[in-house]
C-alpha cells in the first residue's frame, strides 16, 4: 500500500490512517502468545494506525505501524499494508518479552528487520508491528546507511502514534460464608470486578466460592478491603 504523500528530500511526514485492522485483545489483557509480563500486568499499545514516509538519497522509506494482539493479526496486518511494487517490504513485531520476529526482505543480513525491532523495543510499546516499505532510489545507502534509515523511519513513525494503556485482569476467587456475600458483593462492586460467578458446591457447607476479575493494581486494595470489612480470616485464589 503507497502513502502518496509528497514530501521534501530528508523530510518526515506524519500520516494518520483511519483505517484500522483488526485487533483482538482478551479481558484478561493476554493474547494466544504470551503477554509481555504475565497475567498480574498492563501494557502501552497504539490506538491506531500511524505512517511516516521519510526519503533518504533518494530512496523512499515508508513505516506503518499498527497495533496487533497475535502472530495471525500480525500476519493479517502485514498483508494489508505491504507492497508488492516497492523494492522492500521489511518488518519487525513486539508480542510480550518473549515473542518478537522481524524481517530484511532481502536487505543485507541485520540493516533492517533489527533496526525495526530495536526501535519498538526502545519505545516501551508493546503488541505493535512495524512494516517499513523501501523504494530504491538508485544509490546504495551502505550497511550503517540502511540501519540508521530504517531505525530512524520506524522511531519517527512510533513518536507520532497515539497510545493507550491495557490493563490485564486478574482471575480471583474467594470463599465467604453466606452471611458475608452482602459485604464481599459492595467491595467489588467499588473495584469494577467483572464476570462475577457463585459456586455453592466446591466448598463448605454454609459457604460460597465467590470468582471475578479485577485489574491487576486493584488486587491488593480489593484484598485488604474484603479483609478489613469482613473481619475473617479469608484466603483468595489467584490464577
Amino acid at each position: 500500500m503507497r502513502v502518496g504523500v509528497p514530501v521534501a528530500a530528508g523530510t518526515t511526514v506524519a500520516v494518520v490512517l483511519r483505517r484500522r485492522i483488526p485487533v483482538i485483545v482478551a479481558a484478561s489483557g493476554k493474547s494466544s502468545m504470551a503477554s509481555n509480563s504475565g497475567s498480574d500486568s498492563s501494557f502501552t499499545t497504539i490506538k491506531e494506525i500511524v505512517s511516516v514516509e521519510k526519503e533518504i538519497k533518494k530512496s523512499k522509506f515508508i513505516a506503518i505501524a499498527g497495533p496487533i494482539s497475535t502472530e495471525q493479526s500480525a500476519q493479517m496486518f502485514f498483508s494489508q499494508v505491504r507492497d508488492s511494487r516497492a523494492s522492500h517490504n521489511c518488518w519487525a513485531y513486539k508480542i510480550g518479552d518473549q515473542h518478537h520476529r522481524c524481517s530484511d526482505d532481502g536487505e543485507p543480513s541485520g540493516t533492517a528487520g533489527k533496526p525495526i525491532q530495536s526501535a519498538i523495543l526502545s519505545s516501551g510499546l508493546d503488541r505493535v508491528m512495524v512494516v517499513v516499505i523501501r523504494y530504491f532510489g538508485g544509490i546504495k545507502l551502505g550497511t550503517g546507511g540502511l540501519v540508521r534509515a530504517y531505525g530512524g523511519v520506524t522511531s519517527d513513525c512510533l513518536k507520532t502514534a497515539p497510545t493507550c494503556l491495557v490493563k490485564s485482569k486478574v482471575q480471583m476467587g474467594v470463599e465467604v460464608t453466606f452471611d458475608l456475600l452482602g459485604v464481599l458483593y459492595n467491595q467489588l462492586q467499588s473495584c469494577h470486578a467483572e464476570d462475577i460467578k457463585e459456586d455453592y458446591d466446591t466448598g463448605k457447607d454454609g459457604t460460597a466460592m465467590v470468582s471475578f476479575k479485577v485489574e491487576f493494581d486493584l488486587v491488593d486494595k480489593l484484598e485488604d478491603a474484603i479483609k478489613s470489612n469482613c473481619r475473617r480470616d479469608l484466603v483468595f485464589y489467584k490464577t
